[in-house]
């Protein structure tokens, strides 16, 4: 038998392609022919269309989240369709079943069935949103999953873009935008917003989007207000964005970590290439010519450009590109000042809110008012930023920071131990939230400074709560139903991958008892990475990181503290979690 498998569901392009494979290797181990195709959603065409022999040779078609295409190439085909999930179930199964239902349907009814859904699609609330967490890993894909459960459920056509470390997936056409009731922008740090003038916007952090989907949807649609072009060449007004962001606490932290997104590829490229210039040896990049030489050098490079980065999106999300000139430049003055990731970002505040308040209150004639997004701005903010860090801050912080230095090389064991404690506790405690990025960051920060201790203490305690979890699961199956086991097996591979936020559907669930039993573990971990001595040049990686020499100093000590500490969260959750009858009885 021949068919032709199409998949446009909801999800978008990558979870369509993975639908379409699933289904084609199902029909080959029942010895058919098959040929599939994928479209992106809400789109009509494929990046990669059937060719003619395959529709010609074809029996039946497929169609998967998509109704039957009665006007194109494949019209006149019999056909059936299917959800992504029904089709899914068991595929070799569902295939079988389908055979013997493909039909071709008369035009008439086909056309009325397709008219209805098309008046209903119409009527239905139509929102587009974007998705985006400091480190573009977790918090990312995870409120966009959230989000397309909860309008599935509601009702909603939802289009959402994630933009992730890896850049934009399932870009938002114009026509979406266009069709948009309402844009949600479920993020922890700036996203362009000139595609969107004219629309209405809702703003809101992932974290409360991934709890609350259909509550973020409804209040998306209730709330969204319509943006307006700024003055001074900035993307959006501050109408634009709602009084929720402002209750939710975006400002500042929110600055910080666009920053820190923008920076941290910077710092994860240049740790691991010093890291492959120790292969060779420890002092081997001192030999001129050297392939040590280069990478270590490359590697440094990454690291000078640690400091601006970070400062120019700082002043980025403040100001919008009119800030990003004044903000690089402070960095470059504070870290050939000395003042390290600390001036870096106190220049990003500075270059960015000068940059700011120019834009706003300085007002110029009509013929020269182009002028001051491209001249006017970035020269006189680039000038008050830079006399700021030469004159009054980069020596000041050069001191602080070289003391801070100083205290963390040379800590004794004791100050050691209740630093990783502190840490480690930070980690565990809001799963990928304000707390944990605070410690994140400034363990990053630390690594331009050559400070390597605090960085091997928070990936490690970072890990604790996902793979606790996950070893819980197996510790006390009884008390977890079949669901929340398979989500231990996601949350062990997540936090092998240094990403707490695996933890999350257990926290949600039951956060008064998976937050403590998770801080205590990650305490365990912090301090036994801190006792250890234990250092890390790479600021990403989990486990794997470890695979390259010299990125670790004492890699099994620091696979032993990660295990202590996982062992001893799944061990206190597997004894106070309640089990689904307790559960039921105290409901």
């Amino acid at each position: 038998m021949n068919i032709v498998i199409v998949s446009a569901g909801p999800d978008g392009e990558i979870a369509n392609g993975i639908t379409a494979r699933l289904l084609h290797a199902a029909a080959q181990r029942l010895g058919w022919q098959s040929a599939y195709e994928v479209r992106a959603a809400h789109q009509s065409t494929a990046r990669t269309p059937l060719n003619a022999a395959d529709i010609d040779a074809a029996d039946w078609v497929l169609y998967v989240g998509t109704p039957a295409d009665r006007q194109g190439a494949l019209a006149g085909k019999a056909s059936v369709s299917a959800a992504p999930a029904d089709a899914l179930k068991d595929p070799a199964a569902f295939l079988q079943a389908a055979a013997g239902r493909a039909h071709i349907a008369p035009a008439g009814i086909e056309d009325g069935v397709r008219s209805q859904a098309a008046s209903a699609a119409s009527a239905a609330p139509r929102i587009v949103a974007i998705t985006a967490c400091p480190t573009g890993v977790a918090h990312t894909f995870m409120a966009a999953e959230a989000l397309q459960q909860a309008a599935r459920e509601n009702g909603i056509q939802l289009a959402v873009e994630t933009r992730g470390s890896v850049g934009a997936r399932n870009p938002l056409t114009p026509e979406d935008i266009e069709a948009a009731d309402v844009v949600l922008l479920a993020v922890d740090i700036e996203v362009d917003t000139a595609r969107f003038a004219g629309k209405r916007i809702y703003r809101c952090k992932t974290g409360v989007a991934l709890k609350d989907g259909a509550g973020t949807l409804k209040r998306a649609l209730a709330e969204g207000r319509v943006s307006e072009p700024a003055a001074g060449g900035a993307q959006a007004s501050e109408g634009a964005r709602n009084t929720s962001e402002t209750r939710e606490g975006l400002g500042l932290y929110k600055h910080l970590l666009t920053g820190v997104s923008y920076m941290l590829p910077m710092v994860v490229a240049g740790g691991l290439l010093i890291a492959l210039s120790f292969v060779f040896g420890i002092e081997a990049f001192k030999e001129p010519g050297t392939l040590a030489a280069a990478l270590k050098q490359t590697g440094d490079a990454a690291f000078l450009l640690m400091i601006p980065v970070l400062a120019g999106y700082i002043a980025y999300s403040i100001a919008d590109r009119p800030g990003l000139a004044p903000g690089m430049i402070g960095g470059a003055l504070a870290g050939s000042l000395g003042a390290g990731f600390i001036g870096g970002i106190l220049a990003g505040f500075i270059g960015g809110y000068c940059a700011k308040l120019i834009s706003k209150h300085l007002h110029l004639p009509a013929s020269i008012e182009a002028l001051k997004p491209i001249l006017i701005i970035p020269l006189v903010a680039s000038l008050i930023t830079g006399m700021v860090m030469i004159y009054l801050v980069g020596g000041q912080v050069a001191l602080i920071l070289a003391s801070l230095t100083a205290f963390l090389n040379n800590m004794g064991t004791t100050n050691a131990i209740a630093l990783g404690v502190l840490l480690g506790a930070m980690m565990c405690i809001d799963l990928g939230g304000p707390i944990n990025k605070a410690a994140y960051a400034f363990t990053v920060g630390l690594l331009a400074s050559n400070v390597h201790g605090p960085m091997a203490v928070t990936m490690a305690a970072g890990m604790v709560p996902p793979i606790g979890m996950a070893l819980a699961t197996l510790i006390a199956k009884r008390k977890f139903d079949t669901r929340e086991r398979e989500a231990g097996k996601a949350a062990g591979i997540l936090g092998m991958c240094f990403i707490s936020e695996g933890a999350i559907p257990f926290a949600a669930k039951d956060p008064l008892r998976v937050i403590p039993a998770s801080v205590i573990g990650g305490i365990v971990t912090g301090a036994l990475v801190a006792w250890a001595g234990c250092r890390l040049v790479a600021p990403h990686g989990g486990f794997f990181v470890l695979l390259i020499p010299g990125a670790m100093n004492r890699p099994w000590m620091y696979i032993l503290a990660i295990l202590a500490g996982s062992v001893v969260t799944a061990l206190i959750y597997a004894v106070i979690k309640r089990a689904p009858a307790q559960v039921a009885a105290a409901a």
